[in-house]
């Protein structure tokens, strides 16, 4: 079962920095809509949609690996203060439901700055709480590492 733990542990870890590149790409595609008059294309939305998306996958993948750490008696985030660990399911919980809320509204926004200012806000409001959501302390990259 030690396999199962190790294999969810590291598609976690590795969609980690797909949220990331995902997140910071959003960013960078509505942010300069914010002062002008541009549509706001397929092209602009392709990266909140898939910044959600991605995030919503972890998610997924994080309530899976906690439900299966939880069955082991695999301690969670050891090393780490005790809170932490319902500090990041409840950061990685808020993170989605901003993406979400980037990805709607960007959507059914009126015209095409709040389009821009929607996806920026929310977009960059789920950054903020996924980096703050990421335990640094850990190894940064952990491809099928045996260490909890």
């Amino acid at each position: 079962m030690a396999t199962v733990y190790l294999i969810l542990l590291t598609l976690h870890n590795i969609n980690r920095w797909l949220v990331l590149l995902t997140g910071v790409w959003a960013l960078l595609q509505s942010v300069p809509g914010l002062s002008g008059n541009r549509p706001f294309t397929p092209a602009e939305r392709r990266p909140v949609a898939m910044f959600m998306g991605t995030l919503h996958l972890q998610v997924v993948l994080g309530l899976v690996l906690y439900a299966f750490i939880g069955m082991q008696g695999i301690p969670a985030f050891a090393g780490g203060r005790a809170s932490f660990q319902w500090e990041h399911l409840g950061l990685g919980l808020l993170a989605a439901i901003f993406a979400t809320l980037g990805s709607v509204q960007s959507r059914k926004a009126a015209t095409e700055q709040a389009k821009y200012r929607a996806a920026a806000l929310w977009s960059g409001l789920a950054l903020l709480v996924t980096l703050l959501a990421i335990p640094w302390w850990r190894p940064l990259l952990r491809l099928m590492n045996v260490e909890v």
